[in-house]
């Protein structure tokens, strides 16, 4: 590789530094017999010079510049190959949390770190490179969204004083306990230990992290802290059980060899104080293997699993599947064995609730909770049967409504299926003529539209409402909050998109004084060339959503990949009108069939529970 300004750049790079896809990259190469000549690399995967790409780019049009930490991140990938990546990485986060002078690192190389960290603050230059580093190996790194990370270190309670995460990746478990007097870590590679610890300072959260294998070389032996948090390798078969089978941490059993989580499950116990918490992110298969039964009958029995709170598919990376969140107490002696555990089902970003139902719980372990399809406290004396299946969804039922409620529902229902006929559209067949297109980004670059996204941050429920992906693809209320510096703000008129797994929706704002969420793509049309309702249907239908490398493994929209019709306003309104009449249509289909969904399952409860009876039976 080359170094300094003859820096190269793979065509994933020059996609990321454009905003497009790497097809359109592809594109670029058929189309422009002046794009950049490769100067390394091979056939499939071919380098190209920094110093040409940057200036086609400019050329073209593209790009009104090249940003700064575009440069920085392309020197830093130039002069490290992907073993060494991570440690130049961590080299440049310390030598701009503690200053000093580089000792693997070029002059160049560090001069455009240092110049980017005096533009925008050594903080944000910590934080963009542990969070490009995050996104580059998002495949073999299995990162802990931001939004179970809290929920996890809201979980472990707010009176700890101490934490240990001891498979902690980037640190980002440890960073969300923010008020403890000290963190602990450990890290198998090295180069992502250094950089834990630069996450935690960061983070403001006095901490140390070390490198090595925790279950076969603890580095924090004797240790015990109020809290373990922890997001351990799923599936791992070489953990170590040949070597590890007489090891005093096996309180409640042996793990099997294919069942690793659950000797980390035992190595978190082994450091909590009496009374201390832990809170494990585990696979959700975990909950009912057979190899793992006796292990999970001995923990019920002995009070030590205190909850299981499961998490919706593809909330973890790495994993399309399920998730769940253990939260176990080691016995403190006290004599108090609960007999029952705290089932739940939450999604992560609406976790109010069940925190407050866990601190209950803690509170008072025999507690009776009954909320169907959302939480329950199971007694343990029904769990441990012949599967100790701890699954919280075969414990839950469903989600119960009322029977009083009846009456009201099916006015609602009714009510609902009047509207539909006067919300059908009115639309004329067609010759299927083929309108000419016009990109989404060359209509940013003519200045008929305005292109923005969110960036990563967390909600605490004060300040003003978020616009998120779940109010966009579900039409939910827009209740969660936080403060507005920094944020996008959405205005009347706005095209926000959203994308999830295959399916992708758009919304034409209407309510003033909201706030763009994360993994939403901002639209803003000039609204003298372009409708917004036209924009909104014709970019949801032709457009897909992309599956993308990101810590959370999500999915997102490329708006510079969208095309539109090349119409006149006027044109454009006809069809926008039909487009704004389709998207309410929609949306009284979405409110009848939550309504009767639910006027079903009242019929079913009542009818069976003696709630409700038949019309004329006899008393």
């Amino acid at each position: 590789m080359m170094a300094g300004d003859e820096a190269t750049v793979t065509a994933a790079d020059i996609a990321r530094m454009a905003g497009v896809g790497r097809a359109a990259v592809s594109n670029w190469r058929k189309r422009h017999e002046n794009f950049p000549e490769p100067v390394g690399g091979t056939a499939t995967s071919p380098a190209f010079s920094l110093q040409a790409v940057e200036a086609w780019l400019l050329e073209q049009g593209k790009v009104e510049e090249l940003p700064l930490r575009e440069r920085v991140w392309q020197q830093i990938r130039a002069v490290s190959d992907d073993l060494r990546l991570g440690e130049s990485v961590a080299e440049a986060t310390e030598l701009l949390r503690r200053g000093g002078k580089p000792y693997t690192l070029s002059a160049s190389v560090w001069g455009a770190v240092r110049q980017y960290a005096q533009q925008e603050g050594e903080a944000e230059a910590v934080r963009f490179l542990l969070d490009r580093y995050a996104d580059v190996h998002s495949r073999r790194l299995a990162e802990t969204p931001v939004e179970v990370a809290d929920l996890m270190a809201r979980l472990a309670g707010p009176d700890i004083r101490s934490v240990l995460d001891p498979a902690c990746g980037l640190g980002v478990l440890l960073a969300a306990a923010h008020d403890v007097e000290h963190a602990y870590g450990q890290e198998q590679e090295d180069s992502l230990a250094r950089l834990a610890q630069s996450r935690l300072t960061l983070s403001g959260v006095d901490g140390t992290v070390k490198t090595g294998d925790s279950l076969r070389e603890d580095a924090w032996p004797g240790l015990t802290v109020d809290a373990v948090v922890c997001h351990p390798p799923f599936n791992e078969r070489n953990w170590g059980y040949d070597d590890l089978t007489a090891d005093p941490r096996w309180e409640y059993g042996l793990p099997p060899k294919t069942e690793p989580e659950l000797a980390w499950v035992q190595h978190a116990l082994a450091h909590l104080r009496p009374g201390g918490i832990a809170v494990l992110l585990m696979p959700a298969a975990v909950a009912n293997r057979r190899s793992g039964r006796r292990i999970r009958s001995n923990l019920l029995r002995g009070g030590v699993l205190q909850a299981v709170i499961g998490l919706p598919p593809k909330t973890a990376s790495g994993t399309g599947l399920p998730v769940h969140v253990w939260v176990l107490r080691k016995p403190s002696g006290d004599g108090r064995t609960p007999s029952r555990v705290l089932m739940a089902e939450v999604d992560p970003g609406d976790a109010d609730a069940i925190v407050e139902r866990w601190r209950g719980f803690r509170t008072d372990p025999e507690l009776d909770v009954d909320r169907p399809g959302e939480s329950r406290t199971v007694p343990i004396i029904d769990l441990v049967d012949e599967d100790v299946d701890v699954t919280p969804a075969r414990h839950l039922g469903t989600r119960a409504v009322p029977a009083d409620a009846y009456p009201l529902l099916r006015e609602r229902l009714a009510g609902c299926l009047g509207r539909l006929s006067a919300l059908l559209p009115e639309a004329m067949a067609g010759a299927g003529r083929e309108l000419p297109t016009v990109g989404l980004a060359e209509l940013e670059r003519v200045g008929a539209l305005v292109i923005r996204q969110a960036g990563r941050f967390e909600t605490d429920g004060v300040g003003v409402p978020v616009l998120t992906d779940r109010h966009v693809l579900a039409e939910e209320p827009v209740e969660t909050r936080t403060l507005p510096e920094g944020r996008t703000a959405v205005e009347p008129g706005d095209v926000v998109v959203a994308a999830r797994g295959d399916s992708l929706a758009t919304l034409v704002v209407e309510t003033p004084g909201l706030l763009l969420g994360p993994r939403l793509v901002l639209l803003r049309p000039d609204p003298d060339r372009l409708d917004p309702f036209f924009l909104a249907g014709f970019v949801r239908a032709l457009s897909s959503a992309v599956t993308v490398g990101t810590q959370s493994g999500a999915t997102r929209f490329d708006p510079r990949k969208a095309q539109v019709p090349r119409l006149a306003l006027e044109e454009q309104k006809r069809y926008g009108e039909v487009f704004r009449q389709v998207f309410a249509f929609e949306i009284a289909l979405r409110e009848l069939n939550a309504s009767g969904r639910s006027t079903v399952t009242v019929l079913l409860h009542g009818l069976t529970h003696g709630t409700l009876t038949p019309p004329g039976a006899i008393s």
